[in-house]
C-alpha cells in the first residue's frame, strides 16, 4: 500500500500498535503536524517488508533492506554509508537525509565541519563564513542495546516522514539540516532478541510481565556478540561497532547527537537535560543547549499528551556513554529513554497496555522535535561548536596543564595501544625522536607527548587527568543519603583515567617540550623484529607486555617449544631479562624456526633477540628447575546463568581477541559431573543474579575439587571468589569480610534485655541502628593502587604496582602463609585510592587486603582475583596478570602430561 495522502493522518496508517490479530483495534496514532502533507512517493515499511511499521519487531536484515529501498527510490535525498561489520558479519550503516542540494554537496559540507572543528587551520573570517553557510546537523543513534527495540523501528518511520512529506515546514528543515540516522547500533544483539522473542510467542503475544516472552534467557539481547554493553565503550574502543561509530563522528561532527534507548515499561519517556552530576568539562553553554532541546521536546510531548521526565537517573558524568562522548568534541549529546514494551504488548503496574507501536510513535515525536530544534538553532549551534573547539586550543596553551608526557620506558605495547586509541578518538599524539628535558624531568627518545593545546582539549582532560572531580554539593548529598541508609545516586563508575587503567607512567607539565616530535598514527600494534636471525642457540624475548604475551600464545598455537624463566637473568652478552622471559631454543623446534618467528614478530609486535649461546652471567640457565616448559593449555570458561553476562563477555573477548587464544564455553550444569580432564584451565567469571553454589551444588564443587587436585588451574574473577571460599572444605582459605565496626554501641544482649547505652547525637544513633553483621557499603567504581610481590612466579614481569577498578563491596581476608600467597595486595590507606570517590570506611578497610591470591591443591591450584581484572576490557594494565594466571599457572601445575 502506498501512503500518499495530503493529511498527517497517514502516519496512523504507517505506524500501528500491534498485530492486527492481536487486538480488536489499534490505538489512534497522533499526527506530527496538522500541516504535514505527504505528497512525495516513498515506499512504506509495509511496501518493502510486508507489514506496517510498529506491527512487528523488525530484524536487522529487514531494517537494512528498508533503508536500501529508500536510497534506491531517493538517491538524491538519502545516502547510505557503511561504517563497519559486527563480529557476526552484519553490516553497520548510517544514512544522511537532507535536501537534494545538501546531499549533492555532502562531502563539501562535512569537510566544512572538519575545518570548523580545527580553528587552528582557518581564519576568523573563514570560520564566520562557514557558520553562516553550513547547514545544521543532528545524528540520531538507535538501539545500542539490542533488546531496546522501538528506536530502530522509529528510525524507519522518521526516514519515511522526511522523504515523503512535501509541506513547506518539512522542506525548510531539510534545506537547513542534515539528518543522520544510525538505525541500529547493535545488530547482533537485536538479532538475538528477535529470534528468541518470536520463538517464544504463542497464539498471540502476552502483555504479562511474567510471561516467557518478557523474560529473556541468558544472555539477553542487550549486548553485542562478545556480550559488551557498548554504551560504556566510547572511551575504550574495544568493539568494532564503537570504533566505526567514532570514525563516522569524526568524519561528520554532528551538532546534536541523540542516543535513543528504552527502559523499564512502567516509566514514561525520558529526555534531556541529564541528571546531576555533570562532568566539569561539559560547559555551561552546552548545558543551556541541552535545555533548548528538552524544552522543545516538552512542547511537542505536551501537545500529544505524552508523559515525560528529565534530570533524573541518567547523569552526564562518565564520558564513555554514547550520550556523553560527543560532548567533549563540542556537540550537544543526550540520552532518550522510552518505556519499553519489550515485544508487542506490556501491561504496566497502572494496568495500562503499552504497545510496541506506542514506543515507535513517541520516539518519532522526540526525533522530529529534536530535528526541529537543530534546524531552528543551526547558526547558534555552529557558533557554539566553533567556540568550544577554539576555547580548547586557548585553554590548553595557557592552563596549568599544557603537556601530557609518557616516558615509555616500560610496557611499550601498552603505550602503543593507548596512543592508538587516543588517536582514533581525534586526539593528536606525538613521539620524540630524541631525548629531552622539560619541567625538571628527563625523557628518553621514544617518549610520547600530548599537547593540551588542541581542539580536543576537553576530551584529553577527561580521559587523561588522574581525577575528574564530582560536584561537592552532589557528594555531600550522597553522604547524607548513605547516612540514612538510603540508596545513593551515583549512576556509574567515578574513575576511568586511561593512563591508570593501562598502568602507565605519565607526567603533566605547564610547558610544551622543545624536541623533535613526529605524529603518531592509530595503529595499536606496530611490527616487531627478530635480531640476529641466524643465532646458533636460539631466541629470547623479554617478558612484561602484551607484545611478548601475544608472541607466547602465537608460538604455542604454532606448536613451538617455549620455556619461561621464573627468575630474572642476565645473558652472557650483558642483556638483562626480567622474570617470565621466554626462551625459544633451536633444539626441539622446526628447522624453519627463524622464518616462523619473523612472521610472528610482524603481527605480535614482539622484539625477539637471537643469541649464539644460552650461557648466563647470572640467574638460571635454560635447563634450571626455575625455567618452565610452557604448554598450550585447553581453556574452559563457565558460561550461562548465573554467570555475569558482562564479566563472561569481556573475559572471553580478552582471551580470544587480545591474547588470540581459543576458549571453550561450558554451561554450569555440565560441571556437576563432566570429565574435565582435557582442560588445564577453568575460568569462573563473576556472577550476576545467584551464585555458583546453587548452580553447581555439592556435586559440582566436588567435581571441581578433584579436577584441581589432579592438576587443574581454577581461576576465579571478582565475586566468583565467593565460590572458592565456600563449602565445608574451601578451595581458598580466605573469608569475606563484614563491614568494619569502629565502635560497638550494641553488645551481645539477651533476647529481652539490652545493656544500657548513651546516644549522644545523631551520628551515635546511626551507629546504633546499623546492622553489625552488614557488608561494607557498595562502591560504584574507583581505581585502586595495588602493590605486587615480585618474588612469585605468578607476578613474573609485572611492574611494582598495578591499578585495578574496585566495584561493589567484596573485601577478602589475606591468606595465611601456611595456606597460600597474597601476591598482589591493595596499597596502604594513604596511597590506595588512585582515582574516584570512595566511602571513607571502605577506603580504610580495603587497605592491604588481597587483590590476587593463589593456593595450591594437590597437583593444581586456585588463583583468585578479588576484583574483576577484565572490567569492560579497558584495564589493559591487568592483562599480563591474567596471562600469567592462565599460561604460567598451567606451566606450574603438575598434572600427568
Amino acid at each position: 500500500m502506498n501512503v500518499l495522502t495530503s493529511t498527517a493522518s497517514a502516519l496512523a496508517l504507517l505506524v500501528t500498535s500491534s498485530y492486527a490479530t492481536a487486538m480488536a483495534a489499534s490505538p489512534v496514532i497522533p499526527q506530527w503536524s496538522a500541516d504535514t502533507e505527504y505528497g512525495i512517493a516513498t515506499p512504506t515499511v509495509e511496501d518493502v517488508l510486508g507489514y506496517p511499521a510498529g506491527s512487528r519487531v523488525s530484524s536487522p536484515e529487514a531494517i537494512h533492506q528498508y533503508f536500501k529501498a529508500l536510497q534506491e527510490t531517493h538517491p538524491d535525498r538519502i545516502r547510505l554509508f557503511d561504517y563497519g561489520v559486527t563480529w557476526q558479519g552484519r553490516p553497520l550503516f548510517y544514512v544522511a537525509i537532507s535536501s537534494a542540494d545538501n546531499i549533492a554537496q555532502l562531502e563539501t559540507i562535512e569537510a566544512g565541519m572538519r575545518q570548523l572543528a580545527d580553528p587552528r587551520t582557518i581564519s576568523q573570517a573563514e570560520a564566520r563564513r562557514l557558520i553562516n553557510t553550513l547547514p545544521s546537523s543532528v545524528w540520531i543513534a538507535n538501539s545500542v542495546h539490542g533488546n531496546e527495540i522501538s528506536p530502530a523501528e522509529s528510525s524507519m518511520v522518521t526516514a519515511w516522514h522526511l522523504l515523503s512529506a512535501s509541506d513547506e515546514a518539512t522542506q525548510n528543515i531539510l534545506n537547513s539540516t542534515v539528518v543522520y540516522l544510525d538505525p541500529l547500533q547493535n545488530p547482533d544483539g537485536r538479532a538475538r532478541f528477535v529470534s528468541r522473542y518470536y520463538a517464544t510467542i504463542g497464539l498471540e503475544p502476552s502483555d504479562d510481565r511474567l510471561s516467557a516472552e518478557h523474560n529473556e534467557p541468558w544472555p539477553n539481547g542487550r549486548t553485542n556478540h562478545y556480550l559488551f554493553d557498548m554504551n560504556r565503550d566510547w572511551i575504550a574502543l574495544t568493539q568494532p561497532e564503537t570504533r566505526g561509530r567514532i570514525a563516522a563522528h569524526l568524519q561528520t561532527f554532528p551538532l546534536i547527537f541523540v542516543d535513543s534507548h528504552e527502559m523499564g515499561g512502567d516509566l514514561p519517556y525520558y529526555f534531556t537535560p541529564e541528571a546531576h552530576p555533570f562532568n566539569p568539562f561539559i560547559t555551561q553553554t552546552q548545558r543551556e543547549g541541552l535545555n533548548w532541546v528538552g524544552e522543545n521536546n516538552a512542547r511537542w510531548f505536551d501537545r500529544f499528551g505524552y508523559d515525560y521526565f528529565t534530570r533524573e537517573i541518567f547523569d552526564a558524568f562518565y564520558p564513555g556513554y554514547g550520550a556523553s562522548w560527543p560532548l567533549y568534541h563540542g556537540s550537544l549529546a543526550m540520552t532518550y529513554e522510552m518505556g519499553s514494551a519489550r515485544g508487542h504488548h506490556f501491561r504496566t503496574r497502572e494496568g495500562e497496555v503499552l504497545t510496541y507501536g506506542d514506543g515507535v510513535q513517541q520516539n518519532f515525536v522526540a526525533f522530529m522535535a529534536t530535528i526541529e530544534t537543530a534546524a531552528q538553532r543551526g547558526p547558534e549551534l555552529l557558533e557554539r561548536f566553533y567556540d568550544y573547539r577554539r576555547s580548547g586550543v586557548a585553554e590548553g596553551s595557557s592552563g596549568s596543564v599544557r603537556s601530557y608526557l609518557f616516558p615509555n620506558t616500560r610496557d611499550h605495547a601498552g603505550h602503543r595501544k593507548l596512543m592508538g586509541v587516543l588517536v582514533e578518538q581525534g586526539i593528536e599524539v606525538q613521539q620524540s625522536t630524541e631525548s629531552f628535558r622539560v619541567c625538571g624531568q628527563s625523557y628518553p627518545e621514544g617518549s610520547y607527548v600530548i599537547s593540551a593545546s588542541q581542539p580536543s582539549y576537553h576530551l584529553i582532560r577527561t580521559l587523561l587527568d588522574k581525577e575528574v572531580p564530582m560536584d561537592a554539593d552532589f557528594l555531600a548529598e550522597q553522604e547524607r543519603l548513605r547516612a540514612n541508609n538510603l540508596r545513593d545516586q551515583i549512576y556509574d563508575v567515578t574513575a576511568w583515567s586511561l593512563p591508570l587503567l593501562y598502568n602507565l607512567d605519565m607526567n603533566t607539565c605547564n610547558r610544551a617540550p622543545r624536541a623533535d616530535l613526529v605524529a603518531v598514527g592509530p595503529e595499536r600494534v606496530t611490527p616487531g623484529q627478530v635480531t640476529n636471525p641466524d643465532a646458533e642457540y636460539g631466541f629470547m624475548v623479554a617478558w612484561g607486555d602484551m607484545n611478548a604475551g601475544r608472541l607466547l600464545t602465537a608460538a604455542l598455537r604454532d606448536d613451538l617449544l617455549v620455556r619461561s624463566s621464573d627468575l630474572p637473568f642476565r645473558h652472557q652478552s650483558g642483556v638483562k631479562f626480567p622474570s617470565g622471559s621466554l626462551i625459544i631454543p633451536r633444539a626441539g623446534n622446526p628447522e624453519d624456526l627463524t622464518a616462523r618467528l619473523t612472521a610472528l614478530a610482524e603481527v605480535t609486535g614482539a622484539v625477539i633477540q637471537g643469541f649464539d649461546t644460552s650461557w648466563t652471567q647470572s640467574g638460571p640457565n635454560p635447563g634450571s628447575a626455575n625455567v618452565q616448559r610452557m604448554h598450550a593449555p585447553e581453556i574452559a570458561m563457565v558460561w550461562d546463568q548465573p554467570t555475569n553476562v558482562l564479566s563472561a563477555g569481556s573475559t572471553r573477548f580478552i582471551v580470544e581477541r587480545e591474547f588470540n587464544y581459543p576458549v571453550t564455553a561450558i554451561r554450569p550444569d555440565r560441571l556437576r559431573s563432566a570429565d574435565l580432564s582435557r582442560y588445564q584451565v577453568l575460568i569462573m567469571p563473576a556472577t550476576g543474579f545467584g551464585g555458583y553454589e546453587q548452580a553447581l551444588g555439592e556435586a559440582g564443587r566436588e567435581n571441581l575439587r578433584r579436577w584441581v587436585q589432579r592438576g587443574g588451574v581454577l581461576i576465579t574473577l571478582g565475586n566468583a571468589t565467593r565460590f572458592a571460599i565456600g563449602g565445608d572444605q574451601p578451595l581458598l582459605a580466605s573469608r569475606l569480610e563484614r563491614k568494619a565496626q569502629v565502635d560497638e554501641l550494641v553488645s551481645k544482649d539477651s533476647q529481652r534485655q539490652a545493656n544500657g547505652s548513651i546516644i549522644a547525637d545523631e551520628s551515635d544513633l546511626q551507629r546504633y541502628v546499623r546492622d553489625p553483621e552488614t557488608s561494607p557499603d557498595w562502591v560504584s567504581g574507583v581505581i585502586l593502587r595495588a602493590n605486587v610481590d615480585q618474588e612469585h612466579w605468578l607476578t613474573a614481569g609485572i611492574h611494582t604496582h598495578v591499578h585495578s577498578m574496585y566495584i561493589g563491596n567484596d573485601i577478602y581476608t589475606p591468606l595465611r602463609i601456611t595456606d597460600g600467597r597474597n601476591v598482589v595486595n591493595f596499597a596502604g590507606k594513604d596511597e590506595v585510592l588512585a582515582s574516584g570517590y570512595m566511602w571513607a570506611e571502605n577506603h580504610e578497610q580495603v587497605a592491604h587486603k588481597p587483590l590476587l591470591m593463589v593456593q595450591n591443591h594437590g597437583q593444581g591450584m586456585v588463583i583468585s582475583f578479588t576484583q574483576e581484572p577484565n572490567f569492560r576490557a579497558y584495564m589493559d594494565g591487568m592483562h599480563m596478570l591474567l596471562i600469567n594466571a592462565i599460561f604460567r599457572g598451567a606451566a606450574h601445575a603438575t598434572p600427568v602430561r
